[in-house]
């Protein structure tokens, strides 16, 4: 993994596991009324994460600090509220990024593609590009949501996989195993606790991580989606419609 992305997935794993998933969402809900969208956005994480290897990880992890706070609504892309929170200033990455994407749907798809699905959708083709959790493919699930409140910014997630940096795999876990853990709040998650058996079982069975991981996200996404007339669907991911 690049940096910025192991820690935000070893919490993902072991903690979205756990939410329960709400909202109606559908993969296939742009086919009709924008059937570019999923490949507009697709090329533009490519090229992003062709000029910048470690983009891939920050849009992942933009994703995560997006939806675990108040849900997937894509405040956490509003230029003055989340970008500025303490927390986020000069550590997260990416926005620029989504705003480019955006622009680019804005022109073949007028105020249809909500940032909230650009970001998840993001997400979902950072993976893809790095060759991990394939099935992630056909199963993250998009829907109209929209972009509203102002919410608070979580804590530094930031992390470093030195072994295989440019693979999205599980050597995250083998990391631990071996007490190279690269912050003290990753290699807690081994450390003679209850999460080592979790630990041990994603560090052996990498298919097995691959598994969770896919569940995880897909949980993730549907934390407290706004559906239907909800919200609003920003012309600029970065402020809300004027």
């Amino acid at each position: 993994m690049a940096m910025g992305s192991a820690s935000c997935i070893s919490l993902v794993v072991l903690v979205a596991l756990a939410t329960a998933a709400t909202g109606q969402l559908s993969s296939t809900f742009y086919d009709t009324s924008c059937p570019r969208a999923l490949a507009t956005i697709k090329s533009g994480v490519a090229a992003a994460v062709s000029s910048d290897p470690r983009m891939g990880a920050s849009l992942l992890r933009l994703h995560f600090h997006d939806c675990f706070v108040q849900g997937c609504d894509a405040s956490v892309l509003l230029s003055g509220m989340e970008q500025n929170a303490g927390p986020n200033v000069g550590s997260l990455r990416g926005f620029g990024v989504i705003d480019s994407i955006k622009t680019q749907l804005e022109s073949i798809c007028k105020q249809t593609v909500s940032c909230a699905d650009i970001l998840t959708v993001a997400a979902r083709f950072r993976t893809r590009i790095y060759g991990g959790a394939t099935n992630i493919n056909t199963a993250f699930a998009t829907s109209l949501k929209a972009n509203c409140p102002q919410s608070g910014g979580n804590g530094n997630l930031a992390n470093l996989d030195t072994t295989t940096p440019n693979t999205f795999d599980n050597a995250y876990y083998t990391n631990l195993l071996s007490q190279k853990g690269l912050l003290h709040s990753d290699q807690v998650l081994f450390n003679n606790d209850t999460t080592d058996n979790t630990v041990r079982n994603f560090a052996s069975n990498a298919a097995a991580f691959s598994s969770a991981f896919t569940t995880a996200m897909i949980k993730m996404g549907n934390i407290a989606p706004l559906t239907g007339t909800q919200g609003q669907i920003r012309l600029s991911c970065s402020k809300v419609n004027s």
